[in-house]
């Protein structure tokens, strides 16, 4: 018994932990979609949900609560990174930006023009060609740990900024290309709840809890005003005070961010993988498997993905906008570009908003796309890194066994 919760616990506290529960959680959906017990895990997304007080009333299916709800808290937890990263962490240094964000701007138009070029003339898959710009963190850094100590620490922080710029670019992109019809007096109150935070937060008030319900009103409003909800998540983080007037060395942020990486990590995405990734293979015929979303969904996060991140590395580099990382070589940096062709978790949010979250669609399934792009850039990008940091590694001792030679009398 000891000896499992030792197992339990450091697998807990690895980095690919989230990964492996994502990957899990996401094939157990397929295996209940595509089993006698379809009809169970069909009747339990589609449960419907009713919340009233008084004249308000939000009435979804279980999906749409997961989706719209729960994932208001993974969006919560990025805008608390973003908000540590620019004021203390790599963000902060004008040298360390220039480099991931030419990577993301490159990992997110190229991926969009594949798309595009496969659906040119058909609006309703057009709808879909945010699909393959985003990365998914998880994923990747999950992959990365597989290759244990022989991964540079200027690896993981570029991939980390990288898909940091990633996750902005996929907010903006939700606002902006996924917003319903619009209410002007919902968006009134988001505005009153954005002031009221404000003051809060220049008044120096430190209790979380204050925070979060302003900010579940704001989702609330969010929600009813026809731009998506869970941005709320990413406005409220921004208020939340990165330092304590009362204890210099006590950040609220970096303590909410530290508790909530565990509840997202190991609840709320393995919650969203599975309640989004039951694809049904049985009822799918070729024509599903090779329509031109899943297709340039696939194409664009494989080859958009690494063609797009490498060549705007390389264009920042070459024009000496930014530097070569320390310990990094070209097919290192190929390996992370192919890395960021897993989008799972974010692409399937995106996919949800674009095509419906609740009808389904009987000429293409995108979730076909989105699984198969993020599996084989996922298996390319750990061979590729997996051979040239090897290679790395070898050479630095090569040149270490050297330099003790020379050193001899």
């Amino acid at each position: 018994m000891e000896k499992l919760k030792s197992l339990a616990s450091e697998f807990i506290q690895s980095e690919s932990a989230g990964g492996v529960l994502l990957v899990a959680a996401a094939f157990l959906a397929m295996i209940l979609a595509n089993s006698p017990l379809s009809s169970y895990y069909n009747l339990f997304i589609a449960t419907p949900v009713h919340i009233r007080i008084g004249p308000l009333e939000l009435a979804k299916p279980l999906l749409l609560w997961v989706n719209d709800g729960l994932m208001a808290g993974f969006f919560f937890l990025v805008g608390l990174e973003l908000k540590r990263e620019v004021l203390i962490g790599e963000l902060q240094k004008r040298s360390s930006i220039v480099l991931p964000a030419m990577g993301a701007l490159g990992g997110m138009l190229v991926p969009a023009l594949v798309y595009t070029a496969f659906n040119l003339g058909d609006p309703v898959a057009l709808r879909g060609w945010a699909i393959p710009t985003a990365t998914d963190i998880a994923f990747a850094l999950g992959i990365l740990s597989l290759l244990g100590s022989r991964v540079p620490v200027s690896l993981k922080v570029l991939l980390t900024t990288l898909a940091i710029f990633d996750d902005i670019g996929a907010i903006l992109i939700i606002a902006l290309f996924y917003t319903e019809a619009i209410s002007l007096f919902s968006l009134a109150v988001v505005a009153g709840c954005i002031l009221i935070l404000l003051l809060m937060n220049s008044s120096g008030q430190e209790k979380i809890s204050m925070y979060v319900f302003v900010g579940s009103i704001m989702w609330v409003a969010l929600l009813k005003s026809g731009v998506h909800a869970t941005l709320a998540g990413v406005l409220l983080a921004m208020f939340i005070p990165m330092h304590s007037r009362r204890d210099p060395d006590h950040s609220p942020l970096i303590r909410l961010e530290h508790d909530l990486q565990a509840v997202v990590a190991y609840f709320i995405l393995p919650i969203f993988a599975f309640c989004n990734s039951g694809i049904d293979f049985v009822g799918a015929s070729l024509p599903v498997f090779f329509h031109r979303v899943p297709v340039g969904i696939a194409l664009g996060l494989f080859f958009g993905k690494q063609v797009g991140v490498l060549f705007f590395l390389w264009i920042a580099i070459r024009l000496r906008l930014a530097a070569m990382p320390r310990e990094l070589s070209w097919s290192s940096l190929y390996g992370l570009s192919c890395l960021c062709g897993i989008g799972f978790t974010m692409s399937l949010f995106i996919g949800a908003l674009a095509f419906g979250q609740t009808v389904k669609q009987p000429a293409f399934d995108e979730r076909f796309g989105i699984m198969t792009g993020s599996l084989v850039s996922g298996i390319v990008g750990f061979l590729i890194l997996r051979k040239s940091l090897g290679e790395t590694s070898a050479e630095q001792d090569e040149q270490g066994n050297d330099n003790s030679e020379n050193h001899q009398p």
